[in-house]
């Protein structure tokens, strides 16, 4: 059983700041930011903490591409503790008959989770620590605390150098993938597909600094800084995957994106523009209709349900279109099975979901890796939330590459110039960190 302290902070923004800057001192650490969104009063946003971070590690395990899941559910199953973790993209290959042979420059294993050694928790107004007395007595917590209060934050108000983004394809030939695309739709091979480019740099960056100002920029709901040894994930996601509470399961897929406007009232047209957008509506329903499905299969008998359909949430440069699906499991049900069942998210993907990822695959340039994979937590009382890596900058510092990959939905109303402005519009607070 962990122990507990808890502490009194005055300004919990500064606090947050300061243990970014304290926690990448650990080879290990994973810091999931609300950043208030459970303020929020609608029933639909399922928040529990401001924040979450564990730091150091007391176990782990990496997946190879082997056995994954499996492995996953051992560690599990072993530890009961918090873990924190992350899952990539290509674990599709362990799901399906597929592979991933694409470039790979950022080189994120496959799978990592961890137990830290510390787990920070912000909840309620009040931060805990939670850790054992084997690794830690309460008097080095005591100082872990004063020290986290007095760091200085000075080294996270510095400018970056910018630095020169490259396209892994242009704008061109972007257009033509999306015409091949739709050609595929109007065959009947699929009905809609995710499509995506990566922009990329050979540069050295600050992650903690980094991570800090797309924050500002973009503070999201599901905004995330995870360290493992020389990578670094620093995400400004939107998007839940999936949650689980007890025995209900919690999906929440975005499909449908708009830009902010520069008064409530241009605001209040957009959100309107956006909600009767036929195409807009279709990329949602049929990922919805996708969810409900790959729910159903750990779902009891009639349990699956559309909570709300078209919500419209609107963040510091978009407005989105979300739905949420739910589920009833039984008490029994594996938890990784909820997961391995929903995975990759059907919003990243497509439908039919095999076929798509066949195609992503065939006409993506690069290999997505932890790019629209999942990262989240674990409870010791199996009770998880995670979400879809998306509006995200990787770096893998040991051979300097930056990346970040923007994409959207491909269905048969797709106007191919009109997706190349919508991934601009994502790709806007990365670039304006970067750049």
């Amino acid at each position: 059983m962990r122990k507990e302290i808890i502490v009194s902070v005055e300004k919990d923004n500064d606090f947050k700041k300061k243990l970014l800057v304290y926690g990448n001192k650990f080879k290990r650490f994973a810091f999931l930011d609300s950043n208030n969104f459970n303020l929020n009063k609608s029933e639909y946003t399922y928040f529990e903490y401001n924040f979450l971070a564990g730091l150091g590690s007391i176990e782990e395990i990496t997946g190879t591409g082997i056995d994954s899941f499996k492995n996953l559910y051992e560690f599990n199953k072993n530890t009961k503790d918090w873990l924190f973790g992350y899952l990539t993209y290509d674990l599709k290959n362990e799901i399906e008959n597929l592979d991933s042979n694409n470039i790979d420059e950022l080189a994120f294993p496959a799978l990592h989770f961890f137990s830290p050694e510390i787990v920070i928790i912000s909840k309620d107004s009040r931060i805990s620590f939670l850790y054992y007395d084997e690794q830690y007595t309460e008097e080095e917590i005591g100082n872990i605390i004063r020290t986290i209060k007095s760091t200085d934050l000075s080294s996270i108000n510095k400018k970056n150098l910018s630095i020169e983004l490259k396209h892994r394809i242009n704008k061109d030939e972007y257009i033509e993938t999306i015409k091949e695309l739709k050609n595929h739709i109007q065959q009947g091979n699929i009905y809609e597909i995710n499509f995506c480019q990566e922009f990329y740099s050979s540069s050295t960056i600050d992650p903690i600094n980094t991570y800090s100002k797309l924050n500002e920029i973009s503070p999201t709901p599901f905004s995330c800084f995870y360290k493992l040894n020389d990578k670094y994930l620093m995400s400004a996601s939107p998007e839940r995957f999936l949650k689980k509470v007890k025995n209900k399961v919690i999906s929440q897929p975005i499909k449908g994106t708009i830009k902010r406007g520069s008064n409530e009232i241009e605001d209040s047209s957009l959100k309107e523009k956006l909600y009767n957008d036929p195409k807009e509506r279709a990329e949602n329903v049929m990922i919805v209709d996708l969810v409900r499905n790959d729910l159903s299969r750990t779902a009891k008998k009639n349990s699956v349900k559309v909570e709300e359909l078209f919500g419209i949430y609107g963040f510091s440069q978009v407005f989105q279109l979300i739905s949420t699906i739910t589920s009833e499991v039984s008490k029994d049900t594996n938890l990784i099975d909820i997961i391995k069942n929903a995975f990759p998210m059907g919003s990243m993907t497509g439908a039919p979901k095999f076929r798509a990822m066949q195609l992503i695959e065939e006409y993506e340039k690069t290999k997505r890796g932890l790019y629209s994979g999942s990262v989240g937590y674990i409870t010791p009382d199996n009770d998880f939330d995670f979400n879809v890596i998306i509006r995200s900058i990787l770096y893998n510092q040991t051979r300097n590459y930056v990346s970040f990959t923007v994409g959207g939905a491909i269905t048969s109303l797709a106007d191919p110039e009109e997706e190349y402005k919508e991934c601009m519009l994502k790709a806007e607070a990365m670039m304006k960190v970067l750049k």
